[in-house]
């Protein structure tokens, strides 16, 4: 079975974490997002994949090849502009057009059915079939109308007030017919649905809906990219350890994934679920609680606490810091008695001076110096680096 993997956005929501890396890129369980979706597909069948690339595509190629050491064939289709969903995807027509095939996002984290979602379009007679998750707040996604047969009655993107006539949200996850190419114009910029869907809706033809079951977001912001981590980190399985790892009198509740040549000190405390990169050290009275993510080659000094954070590779945390519901990115250093707050997004090469404290919500642009003792209540932008927060 095919599967069509778009990964052109420059992830300007996610920033400043997509500056060194595409969106696709970003670590979920200290592996690129991308390539748990490239897994789950090859689990569910999907082993013929393409993927539309754009922003910093030789990173995604690089990290994934032609797909073999996955258990999948990848083909990359290269985006010279800005084509929308649809138009991205009818740049990858070759490789596609010869029978129905799935189309995903590449910064959606999932454990969805999605051969039963093959199974239910191919036994149906609608051109696309698009997954549909019944969720609590849908205004930052497409709704759709469905009836009892399963056929879509109308769709809206991103509905405002007074506009939310139904609380099923489009997972942007399609199973399309060859078909769809005829749908879609060449060479110029367009989205499914805000152009193919109502186009097809207004000529009378079919499109179905299924309701999907489990567990669905795309990495599209930092609070989307925390709740992904999360449940991603609930499904650790069990404690593995991978190579050396040393701890002196240190409690350790699982479950966690340990990379090689890890050490804990004295009276330290794990709580898991936990994911440690390789060569990390933690110091003496660490606690480090439920629902983080440790980077590889990371110093956490002695008193430190952190907790439901995501610590990426080559990070510095100082003595007696605490850190809550925060993402760090690459070579990052935290100096002492700092604080760090819920929601926080301090990007890669900051130097946080010690005895700072970052207020939550807050976000730190590349490359940039805290002076000691600040107390920092607005978002620090780097004037070097883009500075939109707005699209894809």
């Amino acid at each position: 079975m095919k599967a069509c993997i778009m990964c052109g956005g420059a992830g300007t929501r996610l920033r400043p974490l997509t500056f060194g890396r595409p969106k696709p890129n970003i670590p979920i369980l200290n592996k690129p997002s991308v390539a748990h979706l490239v897994e789950h597909l090859e689990k569910e069948g999907f082993n013929d994949i393409v993927i539309t690339v754009g922003y910093m595509a030789e990173k995604i190629e690089e990290y994934l090849g032609d797909g073999r050491m996955f258990g999948v064939h990848i083909d990359y289709v290269y985006e010279d502009k800005k084509l929308g969903t649809a138009g991205s995807v009818k740049n990858a027509e070759k490789y596609l057009s010869d029978e129905p095939f799935i189309v995903l996002g590449g910064d959606h984290v999932l454990n969805l059915d999605l051969r039963e979602m093959y199974r239910f379009h191919k036994i149906n007679d609608g051109i696309v079939t698009i997954g549909l998750l019944s969720i609590d707040d849908p205004r930052e996604f497409g709704i759709a109308d469905m009836d009892v047969n399963n056929r879509i009655k109308r769709f809206l993107e991103k509905p405002g007030p007074g506009e939310i006539f139904s609380n099923l949200a489009s997972t942007g996850i399609y199973m399309c017919d060859p078909e769809i190419f005829e749908w879609i114009p060449s060479g110029k910029r367009y989205d499914f649905a805000k152009d193919v869907f109502p186009d097809i809706l207004g000529k009378g033809k079919f499109i179905n809906g299924m309701l999907v079951r489990g567990q669905w977001t795309d990495v599209g912001n930092p609070a989307a990219y925390r709740q992904a981590q999360r449940w991603m980190l609930e499904g650790l399985p069990e404690t593995q350890i991978e190579g050396s790892f040393r701890a002196t009198k240190s409690r350790i509740n699982g479950p966690l994934k340990i990379g090689n040549n890890v050490s804990v000190g004295y009276n330290s405390a794990l709580v898991g679920p936990l994911v440690i990169g390789e060569n990390t050290v933690i110091g003496d009275n660490v606690l480090i609680g439920p629902y983080t993510t440790i980077g590889s080659n990371c110093n956490i000094m002695n008193n430190s606490r952190i907790l439901s954070s995501y610590i990426f590779n080559h990070i510095k945390i100082g003595n007696n810091c605490n850190l809550s519901g925060s993402i760090i990115d690459n070579n990052t250093n935290i100096g002492d008695n700092c604080s760090i707050e819920n929601g926080t997004v301090i990007g890669p090469n900051v130097l946080i001076g010690q005895g700072s404290t970052i207020h939550s919500e807050i976000k730190v642009w590349p490359d940039v110096t805290i002076e000691e003792n600040m107390n920092v209540k607005e978002d620090i932008i780097n004037m070097d680096y883009e500075t939109s927060q707005d699209g894809s």
